[in-house]
């Protein structure tokens, strides 16, 4: 007869049915079991600095695996310190499974360490949540919540394992264990309003199409590529779903940006929407009235939010793509895309002459560049920041699916990402180079997981455009209140360096155009978790802010 602690029945259950290799997580006691079992198992903890951290490298590991990322984390402050990084997953639709001790239940309502009701917290911002209160049933709450954050929409759950069922024992013989890993079951659109789609996308003389995380999600790489060389349709990705279509494709507006999406949308007669929400950043859907509009989703809330549809198709997005690849015909839209190419490049023309010419001090868009140039359109990149995401996005190249990302631009907003993600992506994908350009002010929140890359060995380069300043915020203060009213938003000058290689990672300092692409060659080579702290014009101002300024008037 074999008897496994409740804490070596989670490890056990994670590792061999849903085939977990690797945890994000901070220690505490009310989870002590469960890291015990890890060492049983060989599940491999990335033990963080901040609880905030594990669940953004689960969230990055999420976007660069086929499996949902784990985060196991104590509970009180534990719990607490995980909400940002959660709700961020939340509003980015990431399957994230956070596990969280609980105070014990034997002792509710008695005044135990660290007793809450966690629950209520984070109801509103998870698919799903629950508490296991019997041993025998942790394979099926953690299968319960594997299935919830797969299934449709994909998202975060959470599940409460109280420290009464983790450190007491169980007969294995009694236990039954879910047949098999969770799975995600995926549905096709209606097939008569597939018909109606195509013939619409077959008539349209100026077609667009704009698509986001939907894309990565539901792996519909292959078959959106087919539609689109199919139809000839002028295509923008967005969030995790860019790359999909490489952005140096011929049918790729990314070298346009905002200023592509904003020309194409308000010209277009068909705009084919595919797993992407019409929320601020594209107006509420309300830029482009002219255009008869497809939404494809597999959430049905979201084929008529904000904007209706002409045509709703709910479904798995790579299989609805795989049913229009069969109904749409051959087309050459090459005249409207020049169009639009000669319409929208001299917006961005003089972004791109900044992005060419060395500058003293070094404009954000040449410090992009000049960081694409060493590492290579190869790379992994995640932006950090406010201005620094605007000329992150705008001047780097996506070859793959996911391959530049920006949280901080999504809906939540979230400042703090860039190193957690980067590391995330890193164990993710060891075998990809990973850089990390963080805007200065969004450093200083995750700072302290350099210690976690270092003890860890997770090489990644992190370059700091460093404009000593919470630049957005600086330059929306001048906006709105004259270059004198300027309060709370000025860093200075600090070597953040200096913090990396304390830690034990490889730290530069840059001033001069000349000297970015060596320096940032020698932390590639280092083999070490680097910081390239540079320093950039602290007066230039992305259209981004100016975005948000407005936006923000707009609500008063």
């Amino acid at each position: 007869m074999s008897e496994l602690f409740g804490g070596h029945l989670v490890a056990k259950y994670l590792k061999e049915v849903e085939g977990v290799s690797t945890v994000f997580s901070l220690s505490g006691g009310h989870i002590d079991k469960i890291y015990d079992g890890f060492l049983e198992y060989g599940v491999r903890i990335i033990d963080v600095r901040h609880e905030q951290a594990a669940a953004m490298m689960a969230h990055a590991w999420s976007i660069h695996q086929d499996h949902p990322g784990v985060c196991l984390v104590t509970a009180g402050p534990g719990f607490t310190n995980v909400l940002t990084g959660l709700v961020n997953a939340y509003l980015d639709n990431a399957p994230l499974v956070v596990l969280c001790g609980v105070s014990p239940i034997r002792d509710c309502q008695r005044g135990a360490l660290q007793e809450m009701n966690q629950l209520d917290m984070i109801k509103n911002v998870v698919k799903w949540s629950g508490t296991c209160y019997d041993i025998k049933r942790i394979p099926e709450y953690i299968s319960i919540a594997f299935r919830h954050a797969i299934s449709g929409r994909p998202g975060p759950v959470f599940l409460e394992l109280p420290p009464d069922i983790l450190s007491i024992k169980v007969d294995e013989a009694s236990l039954v264990y879910p047949k098999k890993k969770s799975a995600a079951y995926k549905t096709p659109a209606d097939s008569d309003l597939v018909k109606k789609a195509a013939a619409m996308i077959n008539k349209a003389q100026r077609p667009f199409i704009i698509g986001g995380s939907g894309v990565s999600f539901s792996k519909a790489d292959k078959e959106l590529l087919k539609f689109v060389e199919k139809t000839g349709i002028p295509t923008v990705l967005m969030n995790n779903g860019r790359g999909a279509v490489p952005d140096d494709h011929p049918l790729s507006l990314w070298d346009g940006g905002q200023m592509a999406i904003m020309t194409a949308a308000s010209q277009a007669d068909v705009i084919i929407a595919l797993g992407i929400r019409f929320t601020w950043l594209l107006m509420f859907g309300q830029v482009f009235p002219q255009a008869k509009v497809i939404r494809v989703d597999i959430e049905p809330t979201e084929i008529d939010r904000n904007r209706d549809s002409d045509i709703g198709l709910v479904g798995d997005l790579g299989l609805v793509l795989k049913q229009l690849n069969s109904e749409v015909t051959k087309k050459d839209h090459s005249a409207w895309v020049k169009g639009l190419r000669d319409a929208y490049l001299p917006l961005v023309q003089d972004e791109i002459n900044a992005r060419q010419a060395p500058s003293d001090p070094i404009h954000p868009a040449r410090l992009v560049e000049q960081v694409r140039k060493a590492a290579g359109d190869d790379a992994i990149y995640v932006i950090d920041g406010g201005d620094t995401c605007y000329f992150g996005l705008m001047g780097l190249k996506a070859k793959e699916t996911s391959s530049v990302i920006a949280s901080a631009s999504g809906l939540f907003g979230c400042l703090g990402t860039g190193i957690p993600f980067g590391i995330g992506t890193k164990v993710a994908r060891p075998d990809k180079t990973v850089v990390v350009i963080n805007g200065d002010g969004s450093f200083g929140f995750n700072a302290m997981e350099f210690d976690t890359a270092v003890r860890h060995k997770i090489p990644f380069v992190c370059v700091i455009c460093n404009d000593q300043a919470w630049g957005m915020i600086k330059h929306g203060q001048e906006l709105n209140y004259g270059k004198d009213r300027v309060i709370g938003s000025d860093l200075g000058v600090i070597h953040y360096e200096k913090m990396v290689e304390a830690l034990g990672g490889h730290g530069e300092f840059v001033t001069k155009d000349e000297e970015i692409v060596p320096a940032i060659k020698r932390a590639l080579a280092s083999g070490k978790p680097a910081c390239v702290n540079v320093l950039t014009d602290p007066t230039v101002t992305s259209p981004a802010t100016l975005l948000f300024v407005d936006s923000l008037k707009m609500q008063c």
